[in-house]
């Protein structure tokens, strides 16, 4: 695997920078070009709604597609966070994303007001923690907006089913919904995708989807920061707020394999634990996860965040003739015959030219709003999140879950979030000794 791998780690504002802004695919461009809009009386107003580095590179990206557009509003908890957001894509936009004061939004309750400012018809970018995803999606849909949501899409069942059913309310209305999967739109990828599909390894039979590499970062609570803001300033720290390391961070590659396989897992089994982890915080360092699909073949999904370990990003894929190695993480996808990854053994990779998925997503958008096209990605990112959620469930409780039951939980790792003011405890605290409830295989209950 190592000759064939490669970390894709062009971001949304390094691509930027290279591409002199020039950032719409040819095929598209063309498309584009010959239809639509006439003038600036059609701007589309944008919304963002979370305004970390997610939230800046969506909102980048989606001021770099074609037709006039505007950032019109914007909404955070943290006021350095939406300055600096505001601050970088008006540097690198100009008059594009000039928001005024009266139109950045601070607090809770702040996506409310932002999607409120482009309703009807804008666009909508969530890009908060995971948690908040069904009910600032449901909002958005709610007020006849379209939306791009960055992934992950929830954090248990129950908001599973809520993005589900927003999703289809946003279809019944002809809102485009568009999610971060943006792996599903790097062509490289699709392609090698399409070879599998037509045969090129035969019967697909196992799928690994990998994310090995050092520890996840932490930032100390400072003294007067409050606990809520403490651990939705560290959202991938905190099972409620990201779902688990193996589903926000292993999303991408649990999609792809599933995509190779053109299925979605039946059950799950599977273990994880801390053994190196001191922060105080609730993740898990290593997860194991077997998931079997409908046929009886399976998907192992490893993820690991731990130093002086062994390395890997990306997703193999065993067929009965050959193998591939791909998904996010893997530039160039490759196919073998047999399955030995070698060079004397490759059989297919792909040669064309560069592709910058980010942008593509947010392309594919705007032009289906545009052109009034049908485009909604609810149900296949809401089933890669469940994916993930239901490994999560099965190694935090030791015991073999069915996709039915995890899905038909009510469990919610969060309740009451909606109530949940800036003043509110978060729905788990640290112990006397400054330490955070970690699930327990075996004993944890999760369904």
């Amino acid at each position: 695997m190592n000759e064939t791998t490669k970390t894709f780690h062009s971001s949304r504002r390094e691509f930027l920078k290279t591409s002199g802004g020039t950032l719409l695919g040819t095929a598209l461009a063309g498309v584009i070009a010959s239809r639509s809009y006439a003038g600036e009386d059609n701007a589309i107003k944008i919304a963002l709604v979370g305004c970390g580095g997610r939230g800046t590179g969506a909102a980048a990206n989606a001021l770099s597609t074609q037709g006039p557009k505007t950032l019109f509003a914007v909404a955070d908890v943290f006021q350095n966070r939406l300055d600096e957001s505001c601050k970088n894509l008006a540097a690198e936009f100009a008059a594009q994303a000039n928001v005024p004061q009266e139109r950045r939004f601070l607090g809770m309750d702040a996506y409310r007001k932002a999607i409120d400012a482009v309703a009807p018809s804008g666009v909508v970018l969530l890009a908060t923690p995971p948690a908040f995803r069904p009910i600032h999606l449901e909002y958005a849909v709610e007020k006849n907006c379209h939306v791009f949501m960055e992934k992950s899409f929830a954090v248990d069942a129950p908001g599973i089913r809520r993005v589900l059913k927003a999703g289809e309310a946003a279809r019944e209305k002809n809102l485009k919904i568009a999610g971060g999967l943006m792996s599903r739109h790097y062509k490289p990828l699709e392609l090698a995708i399409e070879q599998i599909r037509g045969g090129a390894i035969g019967e697909v039979i196992t799928c690994w989807a990998y994310r090995e590499h050092d520890p996840v970062g932490f930032v100390p609570k400072s003294p007067e920061m409050s606990e809520l803001a403490h651990q939705i300033r560290n959202y991938s720290n905190f099972t409620w707020l990201n779902g688990s390391f193996l589903l926000d961070w292993l999303i991408h590659n649990l999609d792809v394999c599933c995509w190779a396989k053109d299925a979605w897992p039946v059950t799950a089994q599977g273990h994880g634990g801390r053994q190196q982890r001191q922060e105080p915080d609730q993740l898990f360092d290593h997860y194991a996860v077997e998931y079997s699909f409908p046929d009886g073949t399976r998907l192992f999904a490893q993820g690991r965040h731990m130093s002086g370990c062994w390395g890997f990003f990306g997703d193999a894929i065993h067929g009965s003739k050959g193998s591939a190695v791909l998904g996010e993480g893997v530039s160039r996808p490759r196919l073998y015959s047999g399955h030995l990854a070698r060079s004397e053994n490759l059989v297919w990779e792909h040669k064309g030219p560069p592709c910058h998925p980010y942008q593509v997503e947010h392309d594919l958008l705007f032009d289906a709003i545009r052109r009034d096209l049908p485009y909604n990605e609810t149900e296949r990112c809401a089933k890669a999140a469940m994916t993930g959620i239901l490994g999560r469930m099965a190694a935090e409780s030791g015991k073999q879950i069915t996709w039915e039951e995890a899905l038909a939980s009510n469990r919610e790792l969060a309740p009451g979030l909606e109530q949940m003011t800036w003043q509110s405890n978060p729905p788990v605290m640290p112990d006397a000794q400054g330490k955070y409830p970690v699930a327990v295989p075996g004993i944890s209950q999760v369904l």
